[in-house]
């Protein structure tokens, strides 16, 4: 894999990470809620009203924007396991931002998933 097809998927996965997370920030804004016809249209104004949910809706276009891109550089079968860069980012970020809880056995998991994209990339 060149430089700039390496550069179009980390970018995808990137963005698609950044989405979750502003994704996450825009519903922790809104809060808990419980959807009954009586509240769908006011809290679905809500939710469509966030700026963080906004960017990270923009940010998920921009990542299939990038993704096509970097698909028609790379086969698909390397590509796709590298999305699992995503589940690193989100777990780092999510414990540095929001304060989530990184278990050893998340850890694991995240060591688990770094080894597989190294094998899936170097093959």
């Amino acid at each position: 894999m060149n430089p700039i097809s390496l550069f179009c998927i980390l970018a995808g996965v990137a963005l698609n990470a950044t989405a979750q997370l502003l994704l996450k920030a825009g519903t922790n804004a809104v809060g808990h809620f419980d959807f009954t016809m009586s509240n769908i249209i006011p809290i679905g104004w809500r939710i469509a009203t966030q700026p963080p949910i906004i960017g990270g809706l923009t940010c998920y276009v921009l990542s299939v924007v990038v993704w096509i891109v970097g698909l028609s550089r790379v086969d698909v079968s390397i590509a796709y396991p590298m999305l699992s860069l995503g589940y690193v980012v989100n777990a780092f970020a999510a414990w540095y931002l929001f304060g989530e809880v990184l278990s050893a056995q998340r850890l694991v998991g995240i060591g688990v998933i770094l080894v597989g994209v190294f094998l899936v990339a170097r093959s």
